[in-house]
C-alpha cells in the first residue's frame, strides 16, 4: 500500500507539474500571439493618429472663395476648350493653351485645400449662378460663343475673358483682404497676377490698348 500510494502521489506531483508547465507554455504563447493583436491595436492607433487633423488655420471668407473660385475656373477651362476648333489665332490659340494649363491644376488645388478645411468638395457648377460670381458668363453667352467661329469667335471669347478675368480677380482681392489662410491667399495672388497679365494680352489683340 506504501508504494502504491506513493506511486500515486507521485503520478499527481507529476501530472501537477506538467500542467502547470503547460499553463505557463500556454500563456507564454498567448503573449507570444498577442503582439498581433497589439499590432492590430497600434495600427488602429496609428491610423487614428496619422489622420489629417482638423484644421483650424482658415475662415469662412477662405472657404467662400475656395467654392466660388472652382466653378470659375472650370467655366473658363470649358471656355479655353473651344478655342482649337473654332479660332485660326495662333496667339488666342497659345493664350487659350496657357489658361487650361494654369487653371485646371489649380482646380485640382483647390480641391485638395477644401477638403483639408472638412468642406465639401466642389463642383464644375459649384452650385452658383452667373449671379452669384463676378465675371461669370451666363448660359446664353455660352451658347453664343459655341455657336461663333472664326474672327467674331476670337472677339467674343477675349471679350467676354476680360470680364470672366476681372471678376476672378475681384474675388482673389476680397480673399486677401477677408481671408486667413495662407495657401489660399498665396493661390489668390497667382491668380492676380497671371490673370491681369493674360487680360493686358486679350486687350492689345483687341486693339484696346
Amino acid at each position: 500500500m506504501f508504494v502504491t500510494r506513493t506511486r500515486i502521489n507521485l503520478a499527481i506531483a507529476a501530472t501537477t507539474t506538467a500542467a502547470a508547465l503547460f499553463a505557463a507554455g500556454c500563456s507564454s504563447d498567448d503573449t507570444d500571439s498577442m503582439p498581433g493583436m497589439e499590432h492590430g491595436s497600434s495600427s488602429s492607433s496609428a491610423a487614428t493618429s496619422g489622420a489629417p487633423a482638423a484644421r483650424s488655420d482658415f475662415n469662412d471668407a477662405d472657404v467662400t472663395f475656395l467654392q466660388m473660385m472652382y466653378p470659375h475656373h472650370a467655366q473658363a477651362v470649358e471656355m479655353a476648350k473651344l478655342v482649337p476648333t473654332r479660332s485660326g489665332n495662333p496667339q488666342l490659340l497659345a493664350l487659350a493653351a496657357e489658361v487650361e494649363k494654369a487653371q485646371a491644376p489649380e482646380m485640382q488645388q483647390i480641391s485638395t485645400m477644401l477638403a483639408s478645411f472638412g468642406k465639401q468638395a466642389p463642383t464644375a457648377s459649384g452650385g452658383h449662378s452667373g449671379h452669384d460670381m463676378a465675371g461669370m458668363m451666363t448660359p446664353e453667352q455660352m451658347s453664343a460663343l459655341q455657336a461663333a467661329s472664326g474672327v467674331e469667335f476670337d472677339r467674343q471669347w477675349m471679350t467676354m475673358m476680360i470680364d470672366h478675368h476681372t471678376g476672378a480677380i475681384a474675388m482673389a482681392n476680397t480673399e486677401l483682404t477677408s481671408g486667413a489662410n495662407s495657401e489660399a491667399k498665396a493661390l489668390a495672388g497667382a491668380i492676380i497676377a497671371a490673370q491681369q497679365a493674360e487680360i493686358g494680352t486679350m486687350r492689345a489683340m483687341l486693339g484696346q490698348g
